[in-house]
């Protein structure tokens, strides 16, 4: 069996909670949680008439799951804007979706504590099919306002390009 090692220098696993997500060439302010990024290859199994009983499998279809991108509500309108180029209700008829760039490749990149990019994903050919723009409202919560944006895509993949970054260290004072 053949074996690769990546040459690295860190040991522990980077934290879920440092991430920037980025599209148009732009950072997006304020989201707060990102879903898991999952495919899911379907089994085909197959069987000669000469097999003994068990069947055969092989890899199918490929399908990449929605990611759900969640953040506070602010008056910056990227999130309705690109939502409505799927439906923008009342815009005319034949006039709802804006067909030419509706699309868009993001990137999600995972930080390490120092804030330094560590690891990026490019998602491919997303678009928005569920868009909330304003959560339940209860005058007895104390909690802050969430917009969610559901993202279908054509799927993702890790940028190998970007290296680990040189981490920073602190030297002890001398005598």
């Amino acid at each position: 069996m053949a074996q690769f090692t990546v040459a690295q220098r860190r040991f522990d696993p980077y934290k879920n909670f440092k991430f920037l997500v980025k599209w148009d060439g732009q950072y997006v302010a304020g989201v707060s949680k990102v879903s898991s990024f999952k495919r899911t290859t379907e089994v085909v199994r197959h069987r000669e008439g000469g097999d003994p009983s068990s069947s055969r499998k092989s890899p199918g279809r490929t399908e990449y799951e929605a990611i759900t991108l969640e953040r506070g509500i602010t008056h910056d309108p990227r999130f309705e804007q690109w939502a409505n180029k799927v439906w923008n209700f009342g815009s005319g008829l034949g006039a709802e979706v804006s067909l030419r760039d509706f699309r868009k490749d993001i990137i999600i990149e995972i930080l390490n504590e120092a804030g330094q990019v560590a690891i990026a994903y490019k998602v491919y050919r997303c678009w928005v099919s569920e868009f909330q723009a304003v959560p339940d409202l209860d005058a007895n919560a104390n909690a802050v306002a969430i917009q969610h944006l559901k993202l279908e895509n054509e799927g993702w993949e890790r940028d190998y390009e970007r290296p680990e970054p040189d981490e920073p260290t602190f030297t002890e004072p001398g005598p």
